[in-house]
């Protein structure tokens, strides 16, 4: 049998076009997770989530001009009485569709990293209260464990050239 026979099937293929590499490019910056925690939050206005975070002004100002050129916040004008044109800034639907991340991130936390006193933060239910976990499921309606999972080859999938 040859090296390319007895190679695990991942490395048939390229990762030029890698989902996950795509997308960190977007969310792979701590700051990145923590600006979109506070929109989560419901803090919008730039010096609240200054303040909250400390996050260092010139940084919070390159994160959400990321955000938004990303698509996954936007820009809404507000002004408060006597001062200049200000900016909120709102979860797009591509920012919403970010929430299950954010829970698993903080489930896995309080998992893998618990503090003494129980976790800081807990997404709760706004209809019951009770509280919100992220789990796997499959089209066919399982719950399927991690190691039950597979990752194969999508229409987009590219073979791996080999030098």
């Amino acid at each position: 049998m040859s090296d390319q026979e007895t190679a695990p099937e991942a490395l048939r293929w390229s990762t030029a076009n890698c989902t996950i590499s795509r997308t960190m490019e977007i969310l792979g910056e701590k700051w990145t997770f923590h600006v979109l925690r506070e929109v989560f939050v419901g803090l919008r206005r730039f010096e609240d989530i200054r303040t909250r975070t400390e996050i260092p002004r010139q940084v919070l100002t390159d994160r959400l001009a990321r955000l938004i050129d990303r698509g996954l916040l936007r820009r809404v004008p507000y002004r408060l009485p006597g001062q200049r044109e200000r900016y909120e800034y709102r979860l797009t639907q591509a920012g919403l569709d970010l929430y299950p991340v954010m829970v698993a991130l903080v489930q896995w936390g309080d998992e893998h990293l618990p503090l003494d006193d129980g976790p800081p933060l807990i997404a709760r239910h706004r209809g019951c209260g009770e509280e919100v976990t992220v789990t796997m499921h499959c089209a066919g309606g399982h719950e399927p464990e991690p190691r039950e999972v597979a990752f194969t080859p999508g229409p987009s999938a590219q073979v791996r050239i080999v030098d």
